[in-house]
């Protein structure tokens, strides 16, 4: 078989770290090129080729990434933010190489949770009540107040004391107590739902550090994501953050249109959208049924060191060429 050259970008966090983690693990031939807004990341290590490139808002981003997909005749990408979802969207048929984005019209949807209810709301999907802050209505004992595109946990507050004081980069919620839900949904080519799969999770620094799977609601949950593959335009993974109440009631409050965070655990745990992409749209082949032997399994996140001890800097250490070990 033909080795395959897929890019993936925003190396520098875990989302695209568990990407290429997931893709080594595969028994396919394919080189991984990785880029980032960084020259050196805690990815470099896991690529053949790294590569350095703006923002993806910027003037100059896809310019740079025409570049690297000419220079490494690059089979695929597959974008790891959100923002270069949408941006990377915008280029496809443009660029001589497969894009693994949802269309543009439902990713920039998507990035703006306001955005999000206001188009839930209109079609009759369930979404957390929410109000731009000057039309917020005093209408609930408990609110939450967060950026309308923040990611992570930064910037929010709750049940702020002056909500008029924020302006429309903001957004209130209706605060529901319960559990928090973080479920990965799959959307093959025929756009059907080809699995899902739930972890209820704790979070330090807005980012994933422990999980316990938990298909108790998957029922509701893919009943909520066919109604988001109705919309058109979803494409591969996405992700739906909720909160689960004492009645069992779901009630989405993001919608991530790209492969989540917890992406490297639910490969091991045998939920593996990252290989089922890379088999459908790499080498045109149906993807493996969702095989999730566990499903209370549990995981936790730690850090670990990689070590180049024959490096005096960080300049250079693009690739895994260089000397190194995991500590």
């Amino acid at each position: 078989m033909d080795t395959k050259t897929i890019l993936v970008t925003g190396i520098g966090g875990n989302v695209g770290q568990g990407i290429l983690r997931n893709i080594k693990n595969l028994d396919f031939s394919i080189k991984l090129i990785g880029c980032d807004i960084s020259s050196f990341t805690a990815g470099n290590h896991l690529c053949d080729k790294t590569y350095q490139v703006p923002y993806a808002y910027e003037e100059n981003y896809l310019t740079e990434i025409s570049k690297i997909v000419k220079e490494q005749k690059v089979d695929m990408i597959i974008p790891s933010t959100d923002y270069e979802i949408y941006y990377l969207g915008l280029c496809k048929g443009k660029l001589d190489t497969f894009i693994l984005a949802s269309d543009p019209e439902i990713s920039k949807q998507f990035l703006d949770k306001y955005l999000t209810w206001k188009l839930f709301d209109k079609h009759d999907i369930p979404f957390a009540k929410s109000w731009l802050p000057k039309e917020y209505d005093n209408s609930e004992k408990e609110v939450i107040a967060k950026p309308r595109k923040g990611r992570g946990s930064r910037g929010i507050i709750i049940n702020p004391k002056n909500i008029s004081r924020l302006g429309d980069d903001y957004m209130i919620q209706k605060l529901y107590n319960g559990k928090e839900v973080t479920t990965a949904v799959y959307v093959n080519k025929k756009q059907e739902i080809h699995g899902v799969c739930s972890m209820e999770r704790t979070l330090e620094n807005g980012t994933t550090s422990k999980i316990i799977l938990n298909n108790s609601y998957d029922d509701k949950l893919k009943e909520i994501a066919e109604e988001i593959v109705k919309l058109k335009g979803v494409i591969g993974s996405f992700n739906i953050q909720s909160i689960i109440d004492s009645t069992s009631q779901v009630y989405p409050f993001e919608i991530n249109c790209r492969i989540s965070g917890t992406n490297s655990i639910r490969h091991n745990l045998g939920f593996q959208d990252v290989k089922y992409a890379v088999q459908e749209y790499l080498y045109d082949i149906s993807p493996d049924d969702v095989n999730i032997k566990n499903p209370k399994a549990v995981a936790i996140r730690i850090l670990m060191d990689i070590i180049y001890p024959e490096a005096t800097s960080f300049e250079d250490l693009n690739d895994n060429s260089f000397k190194h070990f995991i500590y």
